[in-house]
């Protein structure tokens, strides 16, 4: 009925129905009721979101002036501030807290008629890639229940991977959009750092953190990065720089410049099957006219160590606020001060973020801050640099999303080590601040997807999307 439909299709559909959002929200709710042993909600707004579609429904039987987003149905991360809604991050420390104030980005949906139907499981403070650390047990993957939908962001990918909402928003801290959105088989982008006002988005890293956008088709994908992007008086970081609109037939006969590093492809922890379609893909782009050429990344090893170093530096310090004083849960059997704090953590935090404010903590210490801290952030620098200097010859970088498709539940719980490994992919965006998406390609001989993970120069979204598009319409039409 709405499934698979874009948001344009679902405009027209709009015109000849006066009850049309209304049956649209309906729709979504039976199906998050079908589909709800999938754990990918929290909570769903049921009545919240029916009376929004009646008010919008009667908007646009008056004639009134309609949002750019009028009727359609978004789900939030449970780090993504809502006024008035329950917000977790996933965590007991948590539980029960009700945000006093929206998020920017929700502010800015809310302006354009979007209908939020609810808030989305993920893992604890978005520190995971398998959505198995939630205080409200792990998501399941509808292509393989037996697999993750990865994460921390697999609760608003199952939600648009599943059909239960039309476009869902994540957050990308070291991949955590757009690994999701390969192992599910959707369109992942995590924006230019400071493209999207960071405003009531729950802190896990703030140097790294940006909200991203999940969905099936880009068009969509480009339609809510244009409305949620911008300027912002509560976030510093923000950028003023404008975005281009996006045009999905402008690019049709663009020939572009790729570079893909040599060392990602030969890396021993890649699946050989992603690497030889990705290596048909690289073949492809050069039988069709673009430029394509292999680079050495020299400081690819470097990526993971910096990135784990400053990330879980950041956490410790943006996590020491959850104390048990201000908000949140409060272990009153402590017998003073000193000891409330040590057992609200305790009790409150999961194993993962343990884990995290420890690395942190350790790495921020006398001694050790020189040593570790320092030296990665000037790795950071010597990335930023390289990868600046890669753009002023190249349009766009083709890396792998992921090392493997989607593992199985439980396969990681006891090496830590190598969850942080896989990310080998993803964490350079982050680290360099450049805008990237995964978009879905392939279905590996496990019968499980994965895509391609492409990145642009820094505000460069547009010109990303464009080459988005592009490959994904030529490799339907192959």
């Amino acid at each position: 009925m709405y499934q698979n439909k874009t948001i344009l299709q679902y405009f027209q559909q709009l015109a000849n129905d006066k009850n049309g959002c209304e049956n649209v929200v309906k729709y979504f709710l039976n199906r998050i009721e079908a589909f709800k042993h999938l754990n990918a909600f929290i909570e769903v707004y049921t009545e919240e979101s029916i009376q929004r579609a009646k008010a919008l429904d009667t908007k646009r039987n008056n004639g009134e002036s309609l949002g750019k987003l009028h009727g359609v149905i978004v789900a939030l991360k449970d780090v993504i501030c809502y006024k008035g809604h329950k917000i977790s991050a996933a965590s007991n420390i948590l539980k029960d807290f009700t945000s006093v104030y929206s998020s920017t980005a929700v502010e800015k949906l809310l302006a354009e008629d979007a209908i939020i139907i609810g808030n989305c499981n993920c893992d604890e403070f978005a520190m995971g890639s398998t959505n198995e650390n939630s205080a409200y047990g792990k998501v399941l993957n509808t292509l393989d229940e037996t697999k993750v939908p990865g994460g921390s962001s697999g609760g608003s990918a199952v939600a648009a991977q599943a059909g239960l909402c039309m476009i869902s928003l994540g957050s990308d801290t070291g991949g955590s959009v757009r690994q999701p959105a390969d192992f599910c088989g959707i369109i992942g982008l995590k924006p230019t750092y400071g493209r999207i006002s960071r405003h009531g988005l729950i802190a896990y890293a703030s140097s790294f953190d940006q909200i991203g956008i999940f969905g099936n088709n880009i068009e969509d994908v480009a339609l809510v990065l244009e409305i949620i992007s911008g300027a912002d008086e509560y976030d510093s970081t923000v950028s003023n720089k404008k975005l281009e609109k996006f045009n999905a037939s402008s690019h049709n006969n663009s020939k572009y410049k790729f570079a893909y590093f040599k060392n990602a492809l030969d890396h021993p922890s890649l699946d050989q099957d992603i690497k030889k379609n990705i290596e048909d893909l690289i073949k492809k782009l050069s039988a069709d006219g673009h430029e394509v050429k292999g680079i050495n990344f020299e400081l690819l090893d470097y990526i993971v160590p910096a990135y784990y170093v400053l990330a879980t530096a950041e956490a410790s310090s943006n996590l020491s606020r959850y104390d048990g004083v201000r908000f949140g849960k409060r272990e009153t059997s402590g017998t003073d001060l000193t000891d409330m704090y040590t057992k609200t953590r305790t009790k409150g935090f999961g194993k993962e973020v343990k884990r995290r404010i420890m690395l942190g903590t350790f790495v921020l210490s006398s001694g050790y801050y020189e040593a570790y801290f320092t030296k990665a952030q000037q790795i950071r620098r010597l990335l930023v640099n390289q990868t600046e200097k890669i753009f002023k010859d190249f349009d766009a970088i083709l890396i792998p999303t992921v090392p493997a498709t989607a593992l199985s539940i439980g396969a990681m719980e006891k090496d830590p080590v190598a969850t942080y490994l896989a990310d080998i992919y993803t964490v350079f965006a982050n680290l360099t601040g450049i805008p990237a998406i995964s978009i879905p390609l392939f279905k590996h001989s496990n019968n499980m997807p994965f895509g391609v993970q492409i990145m642009s120069d820094k505000y460069n979204e547009v010109t990303l999307l464009q080459i988005s598009d592009r490959i994904l319409r030529d490799h339907k039409t192959a």
